[in-house]
């Protein structure tokens, strides 16, 4: 049997692996090993590795590398931590590939632990460009490092070619996370509100916000417009969930807390609210507001809009449906304003998401089934290229 290393260190990626997973898991010539890191570790960001436990995987190793700071030179100290953790659960697990998925610090301190044990890595949603977030020079560090490239366009696939990897080993898949979207039963209204412990008011605001990196400072500034913002939409039901362990993301998280604090009645925050109830609340949102990647990916198969703010996922490939603004309250509140009107929501009916129709796990398991079917040869090319 082929091991199979997939490495996850949010909530998040967690979620969009899930289909992946679950296929390794069934096949049987395949076994899955599970490493857990970052956020999935630390009470802070809610202990969701138990989730994953409770989802019935088994986890093989656990690398704590996350600090009590997300300044930056905390985050380069967890770099740190991780590229010692991952090269001893390398070594302990000795996998025949490693899976990773995005951008992030920890993804890029587990490829060079990778890289410097010589395993192959599968990278998912290489090729793309987000210009405010740190994240951009990693992921293409990380493609640099990788011997196979799962993209989620086509526009993606060619620029991964373009960053010189052979286009034999350059597969566009599509977004794996638009697979839960096709193949989860999702809750209905009144099973998500009662499980939030919550009765919805005529719109739903599904909000994330995350600092964006390359800017020095400015989570608290422009979190706070969008407060501003918030408040002024009428008979409004708000879901924030909490920004992730990057540089500043406590600050955003602290102001989330405060708000919900004085706004009980209608909103409420969750560090963690699971695939299933997050994707159930974007199908049932009004629109989907902040700057994650899951408004410009995900949030276009339900065909509601998205309103994007600021510079954190500038250069992504966008649907119709995403509305860029400024981080400032007026532009906010006249994006939000386009995003609940009756006329933009008539036009998103026949969109179609741009970054494909959820057919991905299956297509990744055969192209790497076919890599480590070539298992020597594999080897010594990934060294010598």
């Amino acid at each position: 049997m082929k091991k199979l290393c997939v490495v996850t260190g949010t909530r998040a990626e967690y979620g969009l692996l899930m289909p992946l997973l679950e296929q390794i898991k069934q096949a049987e010539d395949l076994e899955l090993q599970l490493l857990v890191t970052g956020m999935h570790l630390s009470p802070e960001f809610g202990l969701t590795y138990k989730l994953i436990e409770a989802d019935g995987y088994v986890i093989n190793e656990k690398v704590d590398i996350l600090l009590s700071s997300d300044t930056p030179v905390g985050i380069s100290k967890s770099m740190g931590l991780g590229m010692i953790g991952f090269s001893e659960s390398f070594e302990r697990l000795q996998p025949d590939m490693v899976i990773l998925l995005g951008d992030r610090y920890e993804t890029f301190a587990a490829a060079a632990a990778a890289s410097a044990a010589r395993i192959p890595i599968s990278h998912l949603h290489g090729g793309e460009t987000t210009e405010g977030a740190f994240d951009e020079a990693f992921r293409h560090a990380i493609t640099k490092m990788s011997w196979l490239h799962f993209t989620s366009a086509e526009e993606y696939r060619k620029r991964v070619i373009q960053l010189g990897e052979q286009p034999e080993r350059v597969f566009n898949v599509g977004a794996i996370g638009i697979e839960n979207i096709v193949k989860m039963p999702l809750m209905t209204k009144a099973e998500l509100e009662a499980s939030l412990g919550i009765t919805f008011n005529k719109r739903l605001l599904l909000v994330t916000f995350h600092p964006v990196t390359l800017e020095n400072k400015t989570s608290a500034a422009q979190f706070t417009e969008l407060l501003e913002a918030l408040d002024i939409v009428e008979d409004a039901t708000i879901i924030f969930t909490k920004a992730n362990s990057d540089t500043d993301g406590r600050i955003i998280n602290q102001l989330i807390d405060d708000y919900t604090k004085l706004h009980s009645a209608k909103s409420l925050a969750f560090t963690s609210m699971g695939q299933l109830r997050y994707l159930s609340a974007m199908k049932l949102a009004s629109a989907v507001i902040g700057n994650s990647s899951s408004g410009i990916i995900e949030a276009p198969s339900f065909k509601i809009p998205t309103v994007n703010i600021g510079d954190r996922q500038k250069g992504r490939m966008q649907a119709e449906s995403v509305i860029d603004c400024e981080p400032k309250k007026e532009a906010i509140d006249k994006a939000i304003h386009l995003a609940l009107s009756v006329g933009f929501h008539a036009q998103l009916k026949k969109m179609e998401n741009p970054y494909g129709d959820g057919k991905v796990s299956e297509k990744i398991i055969k192209s790497i089934r076919d890599s480590l079917s070539k298992d020597i040869s594999l080897k010594k090319s990934f060294h010598t290229i």
